[in-house]
């Protein structure tokens, strides 16, 4: 133990520090004070208290790592936000194009949902140091995938932000099978009744602001709200009827509707602006609830396996497959 807090205290703050003075550096050349949309600070407010709060209490699970996950989530999110800002402001200047620098931050604070969505299928196996690079990574691979899709797909700047759950999930998983599953009889995975009820207060969180994380940067505002609305309310009352369906003594379970009652949010999010009939975002939300219930059976016990994922808090069943079925819905509103 002594030898690895030497480590920790020889590495990380002079880790933080340096990408600090750096940013500071990269700041002053690049910043000047061109003027800010103020009517945008409530968007940015409700996403940032996802950020925090949401995601903050959603990893408290883990009984060993519920301060430390919480701590560090602020630590990535503080350092994350700075880099995207530099990331979009370097990509911005390649193509001489210019943005508003409240736009710049709000688009840097939703791409930190990737990193945070990675952070929770890797919890508990990373250290700092490895989170912070895992941040600064997925940063840079989360911004050249939107480049390539606005560049090459055509789609829409809008709508290629709204993939993060998708990216995140999966970026996540790719990073959490360079690393060993815990040993069964190891308590790194146990939870205790507190931990669950942190973690439950923090999915309420995100259920609260998650419309407005789906409209944030829609051009129909009102109508992306709407339907993020019903797919959420959707799919936790199917999370919670799935519940007592699928336990053997007919009984809510937590673990269920904490990971299914988000995934109607996370499905209509890339056609929330598009969806003309609340029916369609109902099914959504019913349909990614089913999914998000019966792929954590699927994906413990079969996925898993063979693929050697060890999937901490469960980000493939509560973003990653829904994400996927919520793309599939866009591209059939597209083609209909």
């Amino acid at each position: 133990m002594p030898s690895s807090y030497r480590t920790f205290r020889n590495s990380v703050p002079w880790l933080i520090l340096s990408l600090e003075a750096v940013f500071i550096v990269l700041f002053y050349f690049l910043f000047s004070d061109d003027g800010v949309f103020i009517e945008s600070y409530s968007a940015f407010r409700d996403v940032n208290h996802m950020l925090i709060f949401g995601f903050g209490f959603f990893l408290m699970f883990l009984k060993r790592y519920g301060f430390s996950s919480t701590g560090f989530n602020l630590l990535v999110i503080v350092l994350g936000v700075q880099c995207s800002v530099l990331i979009d402001t370097f990509v911005l200047l390649l193509q001489r194009q210019s943005k508003h620098q409240l736009e710049r931050l709000l688009k840097a604070a939703m791409s930190m949902t990737a990193v945070v969505i990675s952070t929770g299928a890797v919890l508990g196996k990373t250290n700092p140091v490895q989170l912070i690079l895992m941040t600064v990574l997925e940063l840079i691979v989360f911004r050249m995938s939107r480049w390539m899709n606005t560049t090459f797909l055509q789609i829409t700047d809008n709508i290629s932000m709204m993939h993060v759950h998708l990216f995140g999930a999966y970026f996540g998983l790719a990073v959490s099978s360079r690393f060993s599953e815990p040993s069964p009889r190891s308590d790194k995975n146990a939870s205790t009744p507190k931990s669950d009820l942190l973690s439950m207060l923090g999915t309420l969180f995100l259920w609260v602001f998650w419309p407005s994380f789906n409209s944030v940067v829609s051009e129909s505002k009102w109508r992306a709200i709407y339907n993020t609305y019903f797919g959420l309310a959707v799919s936790a009352v199917t999370a919670f009827a799935l519940s007592v369906l699928t336990t053997k003594d007919g009984k809510f379970r937590m673990t269920h509707i904490h990971s299914a009652v988000l995934a109607g949010g996370v499905a209509v999010g890339y056609a929330a602006q598009s969806i003309k009939y609340p029916w369609i975002a109902m099914v959504l939300g019913l349909l990614a609830s089913v999914i998000a219930i019966l792929g954590s059976y699927c994906s413990q016990r079969c996925l898993n396996p063979p693929l050697k994922l060890h999937d901490t808090s469960g980000v493939h069943f509560t973003f990653g497959m829904p994400a996927v079925l919520g793309a599939l819905a866009q591209v059939i509103l597209l083609i209909i």
